[in-house]
């Protein structure tokens, strides 16, 4: 007689433990670490013995399967779980974000979010991913080096689609909230970083990443709204793209209400953005903010030195001319190929306002609009013209131009005073109609003697002092100075001044007695310089830290 017994069988499939406890942002972590299948079977008794074990096998090669097809989820297909993939864990059901101080309280989540909603993929895609991770690694270092914590009141400016907000959440920094010129709630409310929607010294700690700074058409009310929502003491980070010494400076001058407090160099996440450097700035306790902008103190012995950054550009310039050229007309227009502009060496995107000043421009066609604006390297940067002309020959044809060109009908001199204005032309120049601005004679602020030239009384101005209340250290400005023999007036009154710092380069045509195209063997009696103290000229200016230009 054979009597009834049960055996159990155990069968144990480990499955490695990073597997089940990597998990998915917002997702739980999983504790399990073993499968296990219980197959009770019974002492072979036959065709139903023989059904038991086939059985028995059958749900073993199932159980199989499943393991096979969680480990290629996980480990080939991605690190998250996609709707169309088979997990054994998926997004929490419910992930609740509390949104303070926006006035707003919304849940992210299987609950809130349903599965026709593109928000779904958003989270779960590797792009978003690849961010939060990105900037988990960021912001726990700010943590680890005490320029955040859980307890600051952190803001995201121009975080469109608010993966850094969504990060400083998960790693414990809940006051947190992003702006977007497009509103994606919960995570990220109505604003833009020139007008950001929050009162005065509301936050601790305030991020923009991506670049967005290099890029930001108003680049001065950027910064004044962030000097203003920003605690005293609190911090400020920027993400941005540009590496080069002239920028960095740029972004300080232009931050001047804050303390450079660390600068690092790391890979980016996207390919748009392979390489990032990252800016901590702190914004100074009981500095008043003047929007980046640096206040001229209007006096007149107001010496500056030419920061290094600066001097550094003037080593990679063109050469200038040694020699004295026989044809000056031919050689110096000849040498503007030869010209490295300042925006073709560095990034020129951290300042306030781009400007241009023409110092004897005489007609706009003449080089605002025959060279500034055809030839000149922007960066896309929309520069504002500053067209200074005394000769009242050409004031007529920039009416049409007073959108982006101011006139001031004026000569450009070291005080403000009436000054006798001569209109003359070289030896052999022919009379031509008034009509035709290349046959209208050259303006000058110091008659020549007997000249017999057209004679006019004009107002100048002290053109350094209305340099150093119309532009900043914060701005960009190039300028081209052609003022007929006055250069070795006003270059000196620039240095005395300080008003040569404000100046970012300059292209100067030097006057002097030079060869005649006229009269072969003879030079002009116009000007008394030679060219040798025309070349002394540009290398002082160069010695002293100015990216000058020989110009024509």
């Amino acid at each position: 007689m054979h009597s009834r017994f049960a055996l159990p069988f155990r069968f144990y499939f480990p499955i490695p433990s990073p597997l089940l406890s990597r998990s998915l942002v917002g997702a739980n972590h999983t504790s399990a670490r073993f499968c296990s299948l219980t197959v009770i079977m019974e002492p072979a008794t036959g065709k139903p013995s023989l059904f038991r074990n086939i059985l028995a096998r059958a749900l073993l090669f199932g159980v199989f399967i499943l393991v096979v097809r969680f480990a290629y989820v996980v480990t080939i297909t991605g690190e998250s779980c996609n709707r169309g993939d088979f997990c054994f864990f998926s997004m929490p059901q419910s992930l609740n974000f509390v949104i303070p101080g926006a006035g707003v309280s919304a849940i992210v989540g299987n609950d809130a979010v349903s599965r026709a909603d593109p928000r779904r993929e958003l989270y779960t895609s590797k792009e978003w991913i690849r961010a939060v991770r990105f900037y988990s690694s960021v912001f726990q270092d700010l943590i680890s080096d005490g320029y955040l914590s859980p307890h600051s009141k952190s803001l995201c400016v121009e975080t469109p689609l608010g993966q850094e907000v969504f990060t400083l959440k998960d790693i414990g920094v809940e006051d947190s909230i992003g702006i977007s010129k497009k509103a994606a709630k919960p995570l990220v409310i109505k604003g833009e970083g020139h007008q950001i929607p929050f009162n005065d010294n509301t936050f601790d700690f305030i991020f923009t990443g991506g670049g967005r700074l290099d890029v930001s058409a108003r680049l001065s009310n950027f910064e004044s709204e962030i000097t203003r929502t920003l605690k005293p003491e609190g911090f400020a980070v920027a993400h941005i793209k540009a590496n080069d010494t002239y920028s960095l400076n740029s972004l300080l001058d232009l931050f001047s209400s804050f303390k450079l407090v660390k600068m690092l160099d790391m890979e980016g996440f996207d390919s748009s953005m392979p390489f990032v450097r990252e800016i901590v700035l702190r914004k100074e306790a009981g500095v008043l903010n003047h929007g980046g902008k640096k206040i001229p103190d209007g006096n007149s012995g107001n010496k500056c030195s030419i920061p290094g950054h600066k001097r550094e550009l003037v080593e990679k310039a063109e050469p200038l001319i040694e020699e004295e050229p026989l044809k000056p007309w031919i050689t110096l227009k000849r040498n503007i190929n030869n010209v490295k502009y300042l925006p073709s060496m560095v990034d020129i995107s951290f300042k306030s306002r781009y400007v241009y000043v023409d110092v004897g421009a005489r007609s706009y066609g003449s080089s605002i609009g025959s060279w500034f604006r055809k030839q000149y390297p922007k960066q896309n940067k929309t520069f504002h013209v500053y067209a200074i002309e005394a000769d009242k020959h050409f004031h007529q044809q920039y009416d049409s131009k007073k959108k982006t060109v101011t006139l001031l009908p004026y000569a450009a001199w070291v005080r403000n005073e009436t000054l006798q204005f001569e209109i003359n032309r070289d030896p052999g120049q022919e009379e031509v109609s008034e009509l035709k601005d290349k046959g209208r004679g050259m303006g000058r602020i110091q008659p020549v003697k007997s000249s017999g030239g057209e004679v006019d009384k004009i107002q100048g101005f002290d053109f350094a002092e209305w340099l150093k209340n119309t532009v900043t250290e914060s701005d960009f400005v190039v300028m081209k100075m052609d003022v007929e023999g006055t250069e070795f007036d006003l270059i000196p009154r620039l240095f005395e001044t300080g008003a040569i710092c404000l100046i970012d380069e300059i292209f100067l045509e030097c006057h002097y007695n030079r060869w005649q195209r006229c009269c072969p063997g003879q030079r002009s009696t116009k000007y008394e310089k030679n060219y040798g103290q025309c070349l002394q000229l540009f290398t002082s200016l160069r010695d002293s830290g100015v990216l000058v230009h020989q110009w024509w």
